[in-house]
């Protein structure tokens, strides 16, 4: 890409109608030019979307400044949205991605690329099937399996019972995943967990949809030398034998989704700009 000087790109805040509700979006946009790629953002589970959304922030406008045009678009019963997170359901996030995929390809003249983090990389594998054209992904620490994820999030809960002495007396014949299959809401970490996203997300697998496209692998180490975990390694595998190309990077930085203070990974925004001023 060129090295030229433009405008700072221009942000719209409003609410689009979703399937069941209204949906909080923030429209990034470069200014006096047209968009090169359109891009949606998919936030990641419960307080990971809290603590990544500076860095989200920051990767938007940076790639809106490089000509992109991004959507940010919290789920239903999510941040800003409608509903509270008890009445959120996961094939009703999926759903909403593809109708904000397609709200952006109208608005942009443009085919969508789909940006995920953690579980949005699940989000995001799930509904480009569905999708008219998904010339390629953004993978930021992609959660490759939903059940373990769900698993460790259920974790949190125990832990919490634990200390507060509700932990069923040691009795582990039924847990918070034995409630949720009996179709109870289940408290976790300050979060209402309906069954239906606890189902979805239970059967969520980090799978190579249809088609063929490009996908920006980053994964974020503390390590001065970082490199692939096994898993995303036989992952980026098996979407390569599917026919993506893959364009792994394992990145410096800070693991700002699960930090206790709210921090950033320099070296992933570099990088993920890098990715997408080659790929537009």
């Amino acid at each position: 890409m060129p090295d030229i000087a433009f405008a700072p790109p221009s942000l719209e805040v409003f609410y689009r109608d979703g399937q069941k509700g209204r949906l909080f979006c923030a429209l990034h946009a470069p200014v006096n030019r047209p968009p090169l790629a359109a891009c949606l953002y998919l936030h990641p589970f419960a307080e990971e979307m809290n603590k990544a959304r500076r860095m989200a922030a920051l990767q938007a406008r940076a790639l809106a400044a490089a000509g992109w045009l991004v959507l940010q678009q919290d789920h239903f019963g999510c941040g800003d949205s409608e509903a509270d997170f008890s009445a959120a359901a996961w094939d009703l996030w999926v759903a909403d991605g593809v109708s904000g995929a397609e709200w952006l390809a109208d608005h942009a003249g443009l085919p969508v690329w789909l940006w995920g983090l953690r579980a949005g990389c699940l989000l995001a594998s799930a509904a480009a099937p569905s999708m008219a054209d998904c010339p390629g992904m953004i993978f930021w620490q992609p959660v490759v399996s939903g059940r373990q994820h769900l698993q460790q999030f259920l974790r949190l809960k125990l832990a919490g019972d634990r200390l507060t002495g509700r932990d069923n007396g040691g009795d582990a014949r039924r847990g918070p995943r034995e409630a949720l299959l009996d179709g109870e809401t289940v408290e976790v970490a300050g979060y209402s967990l309906s069954p239906q996203v606890a189902a979805g997300l239970d059967a969520a697998r980090l799978s190579p949809p249809p088609g063929t496209g490009v996908v920006g692998w980053f994964e974020v180490s503390g390590a001065a030398e970082p490199t692939l975990s096994p898993v995303s390694r036989t992952a980026t595998a098996e979407w390569q034998a599917a026919g993506w190309q893959v364009d792994a990077r394992p990145i410096t930085g800070s693991g700002f989704w699960q930090t206790q203070e709210i921090e950033t990974a320099p070296g992933l925004l570099a990088a993920t700009l890098a990715f997408a001023a080659e790929s537009a």
